[in-house]
């Protein structure tokens, strides 16, 4: 069993950064693959990025491609989504997840663990 905790989320200019931090507890963190997914107003919740349980690995959807990386550091149980030039449709609660062993996988019916949520906010 694996908790998840999101944070970093907030209210940022278009054209601006945030990086979102998952901490996850438990000893087993790094047999996870991870993920990151958001949730716009009225929308389905949709993939964002994964990563490998060795951070060998990521995959991205199309429209975060070459804005958005995601990263992990095993020894602190932490995996990240940095995001840079951001755009008032990347406004949702983010959230990141946990998917027992393998690679990740863009979809969220893979994910066993997820965390709460962070909102982020991009205005124009």
């Amino acid at each position: 069993q694996v908790q998840l905790v999101e944070s970093g989320g907030g209210l940022v200019q278009a054209g601006g950064s945030l990086r979102l931090s998952c901490a996850a507890s438990g000893r087993t963190f790094g047999s996870y693959s991870m993920g990151w997914f958001r949730q716009a107003p009225g929308k389905e919740r949709e993939f964002v990025a994964t990563i490998s349980w060795s951070g060998g690995n990521t995959y991205y959807a199309d429209s975060v491609k070459g804005r958005f990386t995601i990263s992990r550091d095993n020894a602190k149980n932490t995996v990240y989504l940095q995001m840079n030039s951001l755009k008032p449709e990347d406004t949702a609660v983010y959230y990141c997840a946990a998917k027992n062993s393998g690679l990740g996988s863009i979809s969220s019916y893979q994910y066993a663990h997820w965390g709460q949520g962070t909102q982020v906010t991009v205005s124009y």
